[in-house]
């Protein structure tokens, strides 16, 4: 069976044309910043939680704590090596008045208490969830995660990864600023 030079043609461009678009999905794709998943909980109401103590003598952390502040509530856990990373600038933004709230995610307490005592505790209270209930209900797809919260307890920015100088100067601490003035 011989092809006419129409179909010859048409066999012999498909590949370049299915070539150019899986060029085009990947130069779109590559474009994109990792770091920046969309949420679909940004501008929603923080979920009602309560948080058993990470620390000794401590109650925990519950959605009470953050009502009526603008707030970090950064999601960590001991066995995560990028939030170790992390942690001496949370430490550095907390010395410099920064409101860290922290969720210790599917980690034990005693690890999550003997970290803060070994690294420095940058939080105002932290709070164990460590059946991942509440990072669940926040969307949370690994840690260092954290959000921005504000005065009425909606969520307003979510950081996947560790926060950086470059990440608190080019848009975390704006953000914070711009909320305290009641924008």
């Amino acid at each position: 069976m011989k092809l006419s030079r129409g179909a010859m043609l048409a066999t012999s461009l498909a590949p370049v044309g299915v070539f150019g678009v899986l060029a085009a999905v990947l130069y779109f794709g590559l474009q994109q910043d990792p770091s920046t998943l969309p949420s679909v909980l940004i501008g929603k109401p923080t979920p009602s939680f309560a948080l058993g103590p990470v620390r000794e003598g401590d109650r925990g952390f519950s959605q009470d704590d953050i009502r009526g502040k603008v707030v970090l509530v950064n999601v960590w856990g001991s066995w995560c090596g990028a939030c170790k990373m992390e942690h001496p600038y949370l430490m550095e933004l907390a010395a410099g008045g920064a409101p860290i709230y922290g969720i210790d995610w599917k980690d034990d307490p005693a690890d999550g208490a003997r970290t803060l005592k070994m690294l420095g505790d940058p939080y105002v209270k932290v709070g164990n969830d460590q059946a991942g209930r509440l990072a669940l209900d926040l969307g949370v797809t690994g840690a260092p995660e954290t959000f921005v919260i504000d005065r009425t307890g909606r969520i307003r920015y979510k950081q996947v990864g560790p926060i950086t100088p470059e990440v608190w100067q080019g848009k975390l601490a704006p953000m914070i600023a711009q909320l305290e003035r009641g924008q």
